[in-house]
């Protein structure tokens, strides 16, 4: 049996900055990042180039003469393709390609390649197949008379369709066979979400930057084995998990095991899929009902990669697409992950967070700061929660659990006339409980 063996490529990333500032360093940055999204897709970054323009060259999104020079570099490194840092037009993909003679590829290519490999489950797939689909129906013009002749086949087509007409056919009627199957597991998704809101637990949505330790942290704190790597997009699928707050400290130490057990809230904590810069539209589109689960959590943790020296952007663009998800007033705890990483205290200048509630000072991977997350979550929690005391007869024994699952008990004491409870418990539960009030 012969293997097939997947040739490497070489590349040289290319990059237009028109920011009117004299400083590249946002452009070099932004190349830094789409150097590790080449890693993970698997090529080999051979070279780079920068050129200041105040816009992108409509035809050959550079200049002709940095053109000449892109040429002579792919000669000097033996690159078998160059990535450019902005989604080209079917036009500028084409023209580069005629002049370069070389696999031209784009940024939005290169995360779609990623999405690819690193999807999981069913959903995943699906989202990722939809995604790539839409990419290349805006990209069948232009592409030579490769697509333009006639096709064959009895009875597939209308009279006189053309090859290029009948692609764009094919991908539309696929895309909306996948547009079908996306929305039944949404309605699954709706379901499971209804049933989840049933129990009433708190939902925490763990949102961040790609790369900044979500699934690291998710698996910390609950025990869970999901895929965890230091690669952008490492996963990509939304995971719930079950959280049990521990709190710790004098408070917790002064009190029997028995008292805390009673207190012990269980929460839910979604980790998500990491944003990114120019994140593609395509994919926003197809990863939609992913990405709104953080509409539908009462809060988010904000995970920032303490170690990178462009936090401040990546915090920027995680907000930016929090807002055009319409994700607006929740509490927002913000953990600074990666503390292990930071060289000196100066490095922890800056560790702040303008919007959010809480800010954290964490490592996952060293398991430094964890107690911090639960105390800081049960927190937020208790701000929303209402102080109760009552004597809960033996016949409505069945709120006890409500209160014990989802509230936090400070005293319990068993008479003739029922249950003693002093407790913080959410609205709702104080509501059911006002009759009992004393």
């Amino acid at each position: 049996m012969h293997e097939i063996k997947e040739e490497k490529e070489y590349v040289i990333l290319v990059a237009v900055d028109t920011d009117e500032m004299d400083d590249e360093s946002g452009a070099n940055e932004s190349l830094d990042e789409l150097k590790e999204l080449a890693e993970t897709a698997g090529a080999e970054v051979v070279g780079r180039m920068i050129q200041k323009l105040p816009h992108f060259n409509s035809a050959t999104y550079i200049g002709s003469g940095k053109l000449e020079e892109l040429a002579l570099m792919i000669n000097e490194t033996g690159a078998t393709g160059i990535i450019t840092d902005d989604e080209l037009s079917p036009a500028q993909m084409y023209n580069l390609g005629q002049a370069l003679d070389i696999k031209v590829m784009d940024r939005t290519l290169v995360i779609l390649d990623i999405f690819a490999a690193h999807a999981r489950t069913a959903e995943g797939k699906l989202q990722v197949e939809m995604a790539q689909l839409q990419y290349r129906l805006s990209r069948l013009s232009g592409k030579g008379n490769s697509l333009s002749r006639l096709g064959g086949g009895i009875g597939t087509r209308g009279p006189g369709e053309k090859k290029l007409e009948q692609d764009r056919r094919v991908i539309r009627n696929r895309v909306a066979q996948l547009r079908r199957e996306l929305s039944e597991v949404v309605s699954h998704r709706e379901v499971t979400r209804k049933n989840r809101e049933v129990g009433k637990y708190p939902v925490f949505a763990i949102v961040g930057y790609t790369n900044a330790g979500k699934s690291t942290l998710l698996n910390a704190l609950t025990g869970s084995e999901i895929l965890a790597e230091d690669k952008l997009f490492a996963t990509l699928d939304t995971t719930t998990r079950a959280f049990i707050l521990q709190k710790e400290g004098k408070e917790e130490a002064d009190v029997s095991d028995e008292r805390k057990n009673k207190s012990k809230q269980k929460v839910l904590l979604t980790d998500t899929v990491g944003f990114i810069r120019k994140l593609p539209h395509n994919l926003i589109d197809a990863f939609r009902s992913t990405l709104e689960e953080t509409k539908y959590a009462d809060y988010i943790i904000h995970v920032v990669d303490a170690s990178g020296k462009d936090r401040d952007a990546k915090m920027k663009v995680v907000y930016e697409t929090l807002d055009m998800l319409k994700v607006e007033g929740k509490k927002v705890i913000t953990i600074f992950n990666k503390m292990d990483k930071l060289l000196s205290p100066d490095d922890r200048i800056g560790l702040h967070d303008i919007r959010a509630t809480k800010v954290l000072e964490i490592s996952a991977k060293e398991g430094t700061g964890l107690s911090d997350i639960s105390t800081a979550i049960d927190d937020i929690l208790r701000e929303e929660r209402k102080e109760i005391d009552i004597v809960l007869p033996y016949k409505s024994m069945s709120l006890l659990a409500d209160i014990k699952e989802r509230g936090e008990i400070s005293m319990e004491e068993y008479s003739e006339e029922g249950v003693h409870i002093r407790a913080f418990v959410p609205v709702d539960i104080s509501n059911k409980l006002s009759t009992f009030i004393r």
